[in-house]
């Protein structure tokens, strides 16, 4: 058995020695957690490829995503923005084409061990919930893929006729508002934070890692990762799919 794999079969152990039932619960981020990347750069690109979007629109999501990876956008303002270059738009037609684009760039980039764990959690019996900051058309056909039956994520605003209006409905869901709501959800279905599961990447979610019992970064960032070791969290590495070993945990949950 390579590395990778007893890594993986370490993991899942873990799982499967956990207490059973729906009070459990397991939340997934969705960017770089389950999916390798950024799922809304598969809609972007789609516009661009399909000329749909103009040349403002293109150098402005460029320079949006720019600015917040340095810290010199807030992230709701960068939603909004994305938000106001489909104004107009009808929701459920874009609800297929987040379809379409799950199928033909993102199920190859899902990693097949954060599957794996997600099963195991279902296995279980545990409440598995996808919370991310993504929007609808991004994490909802993610969700079908993975049979997740919930999902705490963002929403377009939309008019009567079911048209984006160029907003966001609020709160964002987005660092402590994240936390607060899985807190919300948890509240109302008696799950318990303490026994719970917590998956992600980014340092935005140290708020929510430290409400759960079993935290477990997925491929840190800079400011989790520290958050990390300085709390003795595991920490589960992965590799792209289709690299490495399928994709496998790269390094050791410890």
């Amino acid at each position: 058995m390579t590395a990778d794999a007893a890594d993986t079969v370490d993991s899942i152990a873990q799982i499967e020695a956990s207490p059973p039932g729906p009070q459990v619960g397991a939340f997934f981020d969705l960017d770089g957690t389950l999916v390798d990347g950024f799922t809304a750069t598969a809609h972007a690109g789609d516009r661009i490829r399909r000329r749909q979007a103009r040349i403002g629109e293109v150098m402005g999501v460029i320079e949006a995503s720019m600015r917040y990876r340095f810290g010199r956008m807030h992230f709701e303002r960068l939603l909004v923005r994305a938000a106001g270059y489909l104004r107009g738009e009808s929701l459920s037609d874009l609800d297929v084409v987040g379809e379409r684009l799950f199928g033909e760039r993102v199920r190859s980039r899902v990693y097949p061990v954060m599957r794996q764990i997600v099963e195991a959690h279902q296995r279980r019996g545990h409440t598995v919930v996808l919370s991310s900051s993504a929007l609808t058309i991004h994490a909802e056909p993610v969700a079908r893929f993975l049979r997740i039956d919930h999902v705490l994520c963002n929403h377009f605003d939309v008019d009567d006729a079911g048209r984006l209006t160029g907003g966001i409905t609020k709160p964002v869901i987005w660092g402590r508002q994240k936390a607060a709501a899985v807190q919300q959800f948890s509240a109302g279905l008696d799950i318990e934070l303490t026994s719970s599961y917590f998956y992600a990447d980014g340092d935005e979610d140290v708020a929510l890692m430290k409400l759960v019992g079993f935290p477990r970064p997925v491929n840190p960032r800079r400011g989790l990762a520290a958050m990390a070791v300085e709390q003795g969290w595991p920490v589960l590495r992965m590799t792209s799919p289709g690299k490495g070993s399928r994709g496998g945990l790269r390094g050791v949950l410890k």
